[in-house]
């Protein structure tokens, strides 16, 4: 730890998942002073996330996979000198004088009134994971539905379930596992709806043949499934929701390789809960605000573009996990591994490891092409706003509809998704397009509108103007100084 409040740490580690608990206690036990930030009051990001101790369940480790290398994990930072700052909310990350770094966030997830903090760090590592992608479709704002990925978060942090009938829809193979998760905790599940397929995967043998743990993955969910009698419904989607005060039945209808709804094609499965979603959008607002490199990925998200070393385009920012492509919690560890080794390499002092560097890029290697490939299978069809009505909200938060989208660029001459945005609001409430930004540009680009390039934006977070206010004279982080440090 650094020896005063003024004094920056070696490196700020920003996300408490599982790159980011890997790329810390790396760094903390070579030597370096390392605070690690995270929104949560736990560690373990969103696949390991667990009930509070409150709820005192007896076996937390029973809805996770892999959950011993979490354990280990877990017990080797609470083993180190690193510092860990839960209830931070980072919001902006910006390079300061002397090659040091501010990292800016606001407290309060426990409950404290909020305040702004700073934590000054010689490097910077990025571990923001990622969030979920939604394509909408009409009645997805009724009560009942929910993310695939927020349906096993109800599970594994509360213990509860969104129902007691529930499909499970979208694509991707989180799908798989909150499938089998539900059945195991109680739910009936009637129903997977995979809008792919996973004959894609079979164009990459390759990735297939250097990962083998994947497919006995896929084998243990298809056990579960085949278990507790849940259908497997390839090449579909559900394109509609029925209920009035909340979700009562949903149509599932057949797609063909665009993902346009086959005519006549479409049945009606009951059901009281619809857990949905179309995979995972890395989380880079934070880096692109400080113009770091992106590279497209094959679903139509973006990336950052990260050298062998997991290096930013931008010297002294490091990312690991998500945040360089979706690719499940093994290759988020080795990623935060590596650029725990590298960002100690980097500072004076510390040894660099070749064997295990080199190690460490072979298994990154075959687990990112896996993870490409997994891209590839899983990537919406152009086809899926054929769902879509005019009367479907797209933006929740404004409540804008497809229609008035439609409207914007055909009438109004919006020729990118920014316009379409100042035009109809799409986008500006709470979630600041997290949820609707992919449907809104997948809509601007039907229509003939081009897609504006990744944004970039002061605030990844939500801010209070007092945060703003104390900026010259904000709170500085040290040993002694934290809220809500635990060593």
């Amino acid at each position: 730890m650094p020896a005063s409040a003024s004094d920056p740490y070696d490196l700020a580690v920003i996300g408490a998942g599982s790159a980011g608990l890997a790329g810390a206690v790396t760094a903390a036990e070579l030597g370096l002073s390392v605070a690690l930030l995270d929104s949560s009051s736990q560690t373990g990001g969103q696949f390991y996330r667990h009930p509070a101790p409150s709820l005192k369940a007896a076996r937390p480790e029973a809805l996770h996979h892999d959950w011993a290398a979490f354990a280990e994990l877990r017990r080797r930072l609470e083993q180190s000198d690193a510092g860990h700052l839960y209830g931070h909310h980072v919001w902006a990350v910006a390079k300061e004088d002397h090659g040091l770094w501010a990292v800016h966030a606001v407290t309060g997830a426990d409950g404290t009134a909020e305040r702004g903090v700073r934590v000054r760090a010689r490097t910077v590592l990025l571990a923001t994971g990622a969030y979920e992608r939604q394509l909408p479709f009409p009645g997805w704002t009724l009560p009942g539905v929910v993310g695939a990925g927020g349906a096993q978060a109800m599970l594994k942090s509360g213990l509860v379930l969104p129902g007691k009938r529930v499909v499970v829809a979208g694509s991707g193979p989180l799908l798989l596992a909150v499938a089998s998760s539900l059945a195991a905790a109680g739910a009936q599940v009637p129903a997977v709806v995979e809008a792919s397929g996973y004959l894609g995967y079979a164009r990459h043998p390759r990735a297939l043949a250097a990962n083998p743990q994947k497919l006995l993955e896929a084998a243990v969910h298809g056990a579960a499934l085949l278990r507790h009698r849940v259908r497997l419904c390839t090449r579909s989607a559900v394109t509609e929701v029925h209920g009035t005060d909340r979700v009562e039945a949903v149509t599932v209808t057949r797609l063909d390789r665009d993902w346009r709804p086959v005519r006549g094609a479409g049945r009606r499965i009951e059901c009281d809960a619809l857990a949905v979603g179309h995979g995972l959008a890395p989380q880079i607002e934070l880096a692109t605000t400080l113009g770091c490199a992106t590279r497209p990925l094959a679903d139509g998200t973006s990336a950052l573009a990260l050298d062998g070393l997991q290096e930013t385009s931008v010297r002294g920012l490091w990312a690991a996990g998500e945040t360089g492509g979706v690719g499940g919690a093994q290759l988020a560890r080795t990623e935060g591994e590596l650029a725990g080794l590298a960002s100690a390499a980097r500072l004076d002092g510390y040894p660099v490891r070749e064997g295990r560097v080199r190690e460490l890029q072979r298994r990154r290697d075959r687990l990112r092409a896996f993870a490409d490939a997994m891209t590839v299978a899983h990537a919406p069809g152009p086809g899926w706003t054929g769902w879509l009505t005019d009367d479907t909200d797209v933006c929740r938060c404004e409540e804008v509809s497809a229609g008035s989208i439609r409207e914007a660029i055909a009438d109004l001459g919006a020729r990118d998704a920014r316009t379409v945005k100042l035009l109809t609001r799409a986008g500006m409430g709470w979630c600041q397009g997290r949820v609707c930004g992919t449907a809104v540009a997948c809509l601007a680009a039907r229509e003939g509108a081009v897609e504006s390039p990744a944004e970039r934006r002061p605030f990844a977070v939500p801010v209070p103007l007092s945060a703003l206010a104390s900026l010259d004279e904000p709170a500085e982080i040290g040993p002694d100084t934290a809220p809500g440090v635990d060593r």
